[in-house]
């Protein structure tokens, strides 16, 4: 673990380059449209190829945050190379991917592909949110905005300035928790109809390099700040926090009271959590990330048997928050250098998803690892430049249409341990965990399953 107590992954959070221009209008983003999920209509997926059609009807205006069986639960966070900086052809693909089945969508307030909300006190510029939140609502996006990161006179910088290599890594100081509050308001004004905010992200900046802990004390006293001023603006208004990474190892340096076949969870990641519930001033929502892989071995007892470690972090968290809905603002499955192909990551996925789903997840949002030259982009949802579909954009198109969040996810007997499989009322959802070709019986049905095929099917039809 990195003595800074952060993932040794990493993302690029620079943004593209300012310009000046003018404010765009007030963005009307979000959707209740989800009446093909009890339209009773059979539908397919298998891979990238999914059997579903764009709605033709608009997006209706999002007055209030939709109901909990209603909510998507599936989404993804933008990331610096969004589809709204491509061709006009690739933006075209990417609406009707994202629009298909609407999804949630997840922005950051500066980085990753936005740049610095407020350059100087009290001058705005909201330019590339504008664009990204544009871009939401066209591809019938429910939007989330995360509260991260501060402008550098925040951090201790120079006001007008921006230092990108320091964007990520610094947290705002106590003398400016207030000012950082007083721009989620100011977030908050100019998209109304965004009701869903996270605070902070990964705890940058809150790790004390001292007493080698994070500094949940310091955190809470920012998201307290947070979470009063944005209820002040408008009480139907979600926050969440504390969105802290969540670590494991196979052989910790001490002992955690979370274990599993999968390793032992960092307790300094347990003990934040627990700080922020015990001080927090209010949560709609309870908010962590972290990746299936050890820190010391990787993907422990195998790569499919590692996902059992999102299942059980979920039920820790809603036991000890008092039942608080759970997001998983990131979540990572693939090791380094892992070799895999396009079919063998995205069934692993497809397992991550499962825990999810049957351990009562009420958001999961997949980060976007999109590049900006085609060619080679493992994990992306449309090949860059191209705008053509990947594998993983159909898993979340299924999910998001099946198993939205308040679904009930009932058990799937398989005749064959390679295959796990999750059903709800009407459609089953089947994954080959292995490298060959599977014959097994699956809910009652015979099925032939190719080397790591994900496969839908009806279910009582």
């Amino acid at each position: 673990m990195p003595t800074d107590g952060r993932h040794a992954r990493r993302r690029s959070p620079w943004p593209i380059a300012l310009g000046a221009g003018i404010l765009a209008v007030i963005l009307v983003a979000g959707i209740m449209v989800y009446t093909s999920l009890n339209s009773g209509e059979r539908s397919e997926f298998s891979g990238a190829e999914v059997a579903t059609t764009v709605p033709s009807e608009p997006a209706p205006k999002l007055d209030k945050p939709p109901a909990l069986a209603n909510w998507p639960r599936w989404g993804v966070t933008h990331t610096q190379y969004g589809a709204d900086t491509e061709s006009e052809h690739v933006q075209d693909q990417a609406r009707g991917m994202f629009g298909r089945v609407p999804m949630v969508q997840n922005q950051h307030i500066m980085g990753w592909g936005v740049g610095n909300p407020e350059p100087s006190p009290g001058q705005f510029n909201f330019r590339d949110l504008d664009r990204r939140l544009t871009f939401m609502a066209s591809s019938r996006g429910v939007p989330v905005i995360t509260l991260c990161c501060a402008p550098d006179w925040m951090k201790g910088g120079k006001a007008g300035r921006t230092d990108w290599s320091k964007n990520h890594t610094v947290a705002p100081e106590p003398e400016h928790y207030d000012d950082f509050a007083e721009l989620a308001v100011k977030v908050a004004k100019q998209y109304p109809t965004v009701k869903h905010y996270m605070v902070w992200n990964e705890f940058k900046g809150f790790w004390n390099a001292t007493t080698n802990k994070w500094d949940a004390k310091a955190y809470t006293a920012l998201y307290n700040k947070v979470y009063t001023a944005l209820k002040k603006v408008n009480g139907d208004i979600q926050v969440g926090g504390p969105y802290v990474p969540i670590d494991s190892s196979e052989n910790p340096l001490e002992p955690s009271e979370l274990t599993g076949s999968w390793g032992s969870v960092d307790q300094r990641a347990l003990d934040a959590i627990q700080y922020w519930i015990d001080n927090k001033q209010g949560a709609d929502f309870i908010v962590v990330d972290g990746a299936s892989m050890t820190t010391d071995k990787g993907n422990i007892p195998d790569d499919f048997g590692a996902q059992a470690k999102f299942g059980a972090i979920t039920s820790w968290l809603r036991q000890k928050s008092g039942d608080l809905p759970v997001w998983w603002a990131e979540w990572y499955v693939e090791p380094e250098n892992s070799g895999w192909s396009e079919q063998q990551r995205t069934a692993v996925q497809a397992t991550a998803l499962m825990e999810f789903a049957e351990s009562g997840v009420t958001t999961a949002l997949y980060w976007n690892p999109q590049q900006k030259d085609k060619g080679g982009c493992p994990g992306c949802l449309w090949e860059p430049k191209v705008g053509d579909e990947m594998p993983m954009a159909g898993l979340l198109s299924g999910f998001t249409k099946w198993f939205p969040a308040g679904v009930e996810v009932t058990k799937v007997r398989t005749s064959d341990r390679r295959v796990r499989a999750i059903g709800q009322e009407r459609q089953v959802v089947m994954v080959n965990m292995s490298g060959e070709a599977v014959n097994a019986t699956v809910d009652g049905r015979r099925v032939t399953l190719r080397p790591y095929e994900i496969k839908w099917a009806g279910r009582g039809m």
